[in-house]
């Protein structure tokens, strides 16, 4: 593979800034042509990858790609999940290039080349390593297996639309296991294969005070605040240990055995080099737990957003009469996000004080997810990495939410495989996302050879 990707870099690239220059902002209506464009791009690029068949399928929300290639119906067949969706890029003058034009540039950090665009990493640079190692697989007589490929346009607005489509057409997904590259790694030096995800809920708050804005001279310190009122709500659901306060949150967390989070502490970490990477003095979290466990093995509660009254230039002395925060619960396996969504909202009305009216309106969720690993899969891909790194990867429970992945392995029967290759330096959803070349290139000779060892 590495001599392929030699003889074909600068192909590669063209193609996949092809992809990374359709602003495909799933979050903005605004850009539902632009979903369109790159969902029936990404079937020119799978059919001259050499899918026999791939198209745009219509669904209740942004199109789904599907395409094929069939070999042998005695082989095993592996479904490829990506998605085309991407994060709005602002806020936009945090960006040292244009968020909607790739370029390959040195990391002002370390010097080393990346590609620079939204959605280089997260998700159309890991989706397109695929399209390549299936492509070099194939036109070199080494493909033993039946791909699928399915591609979606929601997932960074939670999926809303694909559970119903892959239910509706879950004949045509029927295959052994679901390979996906939509997460990151501990370090390109320690490699990781992710064997479980958090799940998500997802909501939206509203304090309503007065009927109107106040002047805050003529009424302030006599008529609540909706925004005072809204921090002392959050601020009283963590508690001083760091624990979510809403009853019933923690009745269904499995508590790892000490066995299972010595595995998953063979992950190499810095503490020191994590607190400079963000520039922090300290890291906070749950008592009793460590970062990686906080973000790996336990639930947490955050605000996203919050907003209320005058935000514009210059003074304004207003009390506000509504105040809104958004506000994310991430889950860990066996926490249903619908049932965590409930809790919430039951805890969150009873605390509400009567001098304001509150509302909370679910946004979007998902449950989490494990898989074990024993499985053909995952020793496949160890075994892959393992030759292309040099090193045995280790598992790693990923912090973030694919909450579709869960579903499908639900209504397909058949578990995902997280072959993730970004690392946390490429701030995905963030300004000047990016890509490490030898990220992008490990990533392909990875996947080639898992398709050997699986």
């Amino acid at each position: 593979m590495k001599q392929y990707i030699k003889e074909n870099k600068e192909r590669f690239f063209e193609e996949l800034f092809s992809l990374l220059r359709i602003p495909s902002i799933s979050a903005k209506p605004e850009h539902k042509p632009d979903m369109t464009r790159c969902a029936e791009r990404l079937v020119e690029l799978l059919l001259q990858a050499g899918a026999d068949q791939a198209a745009v399928y219509p669904s209740a929300g942004n199109p789904v790609v599907f395409g094929q290639k069939t070999l042998d119906p005695s082989y095993k067949t592996i479904l490829v999940y990506g998605h085309y969706d991407v994060q709005p890029p602002e806020p936009l003058e945090k960006w040292r290039t244009d968020p909607f034009e790739p370029v390959i540039a040195k990391d002002p950090a370390t010097g080393d080349d990346a590609i620079y665009c939204r959605g280089a990493n997260d998700d159309k640079g890991q989706l397109f390593m695929h399209l390549k190692a299936f492509e070099y697989l194939l036109s070199t007589g080494q493909l033993k297996h039946n791909v699928k490929f399915i591609f979606e346009g929601e997932e960074e607005i939670g999926s809303g639309s694909l559970p119903a489509w892959v239910r509706e057409h879950k004949d045509l997904l029927k295959a052994d296991v679901i390979l996906v590259s939509d997460t990151t790694m501990i370090s390109d030096k320690v490699p990781s294969i992710n064997c479980g995800m958090r799940g998500l809920a997802y909501l939206e708050v509203t304090v309503t005070g007065p009927n109107k804005d106040l002047h805050s001279g003529h009424y302030g310190g006599a008529v609540a605040n909706p925004i005072n009122t809204l921090c002392d709500m959050i601020s009283s659901l963590i508690d001083k240990d760091g624990r979510v306060t809403i009853p019933g949150f923690y009745d269904d967390v499995v508590e790892l055995s000490d066995a299972d989070r010595a595995q998953l502490a063979r992950a190499p970490f810095d503490l020191e080099e994590y607190k400079e990477f963000l520039d922090i003095k300290e890291v906070k979290g749950e008592k009793g737990y460590t970062t990686m466990e906080r973000t790996g093995i336990r639930p947490c509660l955050d605000v996203c957003g919050i907003w209320g009254g005058y935000t514009g230039v210059g003074a304004k002395t207003v009390l506000p009469s509504v105040a809104h925060a958004k506000i994310s619960m991430r889950l860990v396996p066996n926490q249903l996000s619908s049932k965590i969504t409930e809790l919430f909202e039951k805890h969150f009305l009873a605390i509400a004080p009567p001098y304001v009216k509150v509302e909370v309106e679910a946004k979007e969720g998902g449950n989490g997810f494990l898989i074990p690993i024993t499985s053909p899969a995952y020793q496949a891909a160890s075994k892959a990495m393992a030759e292309v790194y040099g090193v045995e990867p280790v598992p790693s429970r990923g912090g973030g939410s694919i909450a579709v992945l869960a579903e499908m392995q639900q209504i397909l029967g058949i578990d995902p495989l997280l072959m993730g290759f970004g690392l946390e330096r490429d701030t995905i959803h963030s300004p000047n996302e990016s890509y490490l070349l030898r990220q992008f290139f490990a990533g392909m000779e990875s996947i080639a050879k898992f398709y050997l060892y699986y």
